[in-house]
């Protein structure tokens, strides 16, 4: 639905046109590699690998390829990831249509796209100054997907075979989780994780 919505915004501008959709990771870089497109919008939330992951992937790829996220996901703990990854943009999916189509135009023009409140953020960081943040980013990237399939009730094993690890990484991974989050055990881990999923798909 939202692919439909997007491709139908961006139809109306006489100077843009899609090329191409996909549903997963691995459909998107195979369809970038035979479109060639001059920019890809991605979203964070997709099938087992997850948009992130294919951020790097692309870069990795296709290295002056311009990316723009569009998410629904918290742009305070997404936005810098994402930038850091190669992204060149983050806009969240309940923008209006112009403000969408302008962040396309300015990735397009080779401009960075964030909110001012992420650009204010940026500038503070690159000056200096101690920006506070919540405690999920301390996670590493890794460590903030393993929270999040933990939050949706997924069991090591689940998570092992969604993110094509071992059992031992997970488990090590989880670890850290709970000693940078500064929880004590599992239980408060999963709590914790499951509440802070509950209120990303609410949102």
């Amino acid at each position: 639905m939202i692919r439909e919505g997007l491709r139908t915004l961006i139809s109306r501008e006489p100077d843009l046109s899609v090329c191409g959709e996909a549903e997963t990771a691995a459909e998107a870089l195979k369809a970038t590699a035979e479109l060639n497109p001059d920019l890809v919008l991605v979203d964070i939330g997709l099938p087992g690998r997850n948009g992130l992951e294919l951020i790097k992937d692309l870069r990795a790829f296709h290295p002056a390829l311009p990316i723009l996220v569009l998410s629904m996901h918290d742009e305070l703990l997404w936005a810098e990831r994402v930038l850091r990854a190669g992204a060149r943009g983050y806009v969240m999916k309940r923008e209006t249509g112009p403000v969408m189509v302008q962040a396309i135009r300015q990735v397009l023009a080779n401009q960075l796209c964030v909110s001012e409140k992420i650009s204010a953020r940026i500038l503070e960081s690159f000056a200096g100054h101690r920006v506070e943040s919540s405690p999920l980013g301390l996670l590493s990237d890794r460590e903030f997907e393993v929270f999040e399939l933990i939050g949706r009730g997924k069991s090591t094993t689940e998570i092992a075979g969604d993110l094509h690890l071992s059992t031992k990484t997970v488990e090590a991974h989880r670890a850290k989780i709970k000693e940078k989050l500064e929880l004590k055990t599992m239980p408060e881990l999963i709590s914790f994780a499951a509440r802070w999923v509950e209120t990303q798909d609410t949102r």
